[in-house]
């Protein structure tokens, strides 16, 4: 049998088990898998003695919607072994888009999704997803429909709820998207202005992605000491739909003594509806700096809430309710402190805030932290990240032990990025499952390919068999661990010896190819494969 790739003697990595054998590719597919099989000529053949050979790994929960515009090599994914991304999480994304929105929809997305490549020419999901595969992503995308987006779409930035015309425009834009090869909804009801979001829109919502077979992905309202309500809606929600369930970056925000209920909430709601989880393995999250603002900041979208963080009257209401909190909202500035908030991003002239603690950057200032970060956000027209460390070690392994969630990076490409943009995956597979035995190497498997090929209906991957795609992940165990820390991130695991997506190398040895062959699911337009190599 000839073929274009020849893997001879790896280990290959399924949620079955470990077993010897050859993998030939041609075609961009698995054309065979077996021991010592006979081989008639191949155009490359790797000798993986010792290497384990994994499916491609697919993250959950990628912030890369536009980082293709202008780092279509996305190595810091593709170098630690994810073939496929879920982009548009947390209901936040730049499609659908109308022309009255895509400034504001823009200029929000620009400190979690900086781009200076993207054109932001299209206005619905599939002119978006086309324009993507034009930009030619070393790795495959699918998308989420962001509620955030249609939302914004039909309503503008309003606080309220919608009327019947707009419940019935956004549930037609849902479709629409779908139709287009959206893969899920994603929702974020800590951004706006999904965040003025009622259960009820949720639920209809929810009919809709139920007709197409599609999961719920929510960033729920309240991660801190209102997580298990806000779960809880959401699983209401889905028993009333028949809708799948998928939770984004399972955690506890401050709140250790919760690890059982959460625990409890998760495993009972699997007896009643379909539902899944991820999970990123670390401490401490990356997002918007904004977030840590109240809700009522972001009424009438970005430039109505530069104008509050400029008001006086607003600053110091915003920075009480900061210090106090509110009732049922997520307090991450009071969960965390501002010792353990790190300032990954800042626009215009504040770049020297970058991998400051607002603490640190407070006493530069010589002003109180809560007062700094309304300073930072108005320097930066709300162009600012950050880290919040929010729990210990123990309680995240206990989760990832415990929940069997599945792998999401929830990477963000910021100067001074959480290290979960290059290590999430060499530390589900390296650290907690070949190094620490936390879990089994077969279960990292499932968690990172198998499980999540599952929840986006993409039988075509996720596992190494005759017919599927070739996306592939050879490594070396003794070597492959995450490195990237928070002092020092942007480190990619040693012991990535080949990645593949399609059968073309995108990974080799320890460096990029330079190929492009990542294909955007849904996308009409095709490039011609033969500049792949380029």
């Amino acid at each position: 049998m000839d073929a274009a790739l020849a893997i001879r003697n790896a280990d290959v990595v399924s949620v079955d088990g470990v077993r010897r054998a050859d993998v030939l590719v041609d075609d961009g597919l698995i054309t065979a898998v077996g021991p010592d099989l006979s081989i008639g000529s191949a155009a490359r053949t790797v000798d993986a003695s010792g290497r384990l050979l994994c499916p491609g790994f697919i993250d959950l929960h990628a912030h890369s919607a536009l980082r293709p515009f202008d780092d279509p090599l996305l190595g810091a994914k593709v170098g630690q072994g994810f073939t496929t991304e879920l982009i548009c999480p947390d209901g936040l994304g730049p499609a659908p888009l109308t022309d009255a929105t895509v400034g504001t929809r823009r200029r929000y997305l620009q400190g979690l999704e900086p781009s200076d490549a993207a054109t932001w020419e299209w206005r619905s999901m599939q002119s978006y997803l086309d324009a993507l595969q034009a930009a030619r992503p070393s790795a495959n995308m699918a998308a989420c429909v962001p509620h955030s987006a249609v939302r914004e779409s039909v309503m503008g930035n309003a606080n309220r709820a919608p009327d019947r015309r707009e419940m019935s425009a956004m549930k037609d834009l849902v479709a629409e998207s779908l139709g287009a090869g959206a893969r899920a909804v994603s929702f974020g009801m800590i951004y706006a202005p999904g965040l003025y979001a009622g259960t009820d829109e949720l639920r209809r919502l929810a009919e809709t992605a139920a007709e197409y077979g599609v999961p719920l992905v929510p960033h729920v309202r309240n991660e801190a000491a209102g997580v298990i309500d806000s779960i809880s809606e959401f699983v209401r929600v889905c028993e009333q739909t028949g809708a799948h369930l998928h939770v984004s970056h399972v955690k506890l925000v401050g709140v250790p003594h919760l690890l059982s209920d959460l625990l409890h909430t998760l495993s009972s709601a699997q007896d009643r509806i379909r539902l899944t989880c991820d999970q990123y393995p670390y401490g401490a999250g990356s997002t918007l700096l904004s977030a840590l603002l109240p809700g009522y900041a972001f009424d009438g979208g970005p430039q109505a809430t530069l104008e509050r963080v400029r008001d006086r009257a607003e600053r110091e209401r915003m920075a009480r309710d900061m210090y106090a909190g509110l009732p049922n909202w997520e307090n991450l500035f009071g969960a965390c402190g501002p010792d353990n908030i790190v300032i990954t991003q800042a626009g215009g002239e504040r770049g020297d805030a970058v991998s400051k603690t607002v603490a640190q950057v407070a006493e530069d200032a010589g002003t109180d932290p809560a007062f700094a970060v309304l300073d930072l956000l108005s320097d930066t027209e709300l162009d600012a990240c950050m880290i919040d460390h929010y729990s210990t070690e123990k309680v995240v392994r206990e989760i990832f032990s415990s929940s069997g969630a599945l792998v999401g990076s929830d990477g963000v490409f910021n100067p001074h990025p959480h290290p979960r943009l290059y290590g999430t995956a060499p530390r589900a597979l390296g650290r907690y499952a070949l190094r620490e035995k936390l879990i089994t190497v077969p279960e990292a498997i499932r968690r990172l390919s198998t499980g999540p090929a599952g929840v986006l209906g993409l039988d075509d991957r996720g596992e190494i068999a005759v017919g599927k795609r070739a996306d592939l992940v050879l490594i070396d165990p003794a070597r492959y661990v995450d490195t990237a820390t928070y002092d020092e991130p942007h480190q990619g695991p040693p012991g990535v010896e080949l990645v593949t997506v399609g059968g073309t190398a995108v990974w080799d040895n320890g460096s990029h190819t330079g190929a492009r062959p990542g294909a955007v699911s849904g996308a009409q337009s095709r490039i011609d494969r033969a500049g792949d190599h380029r």
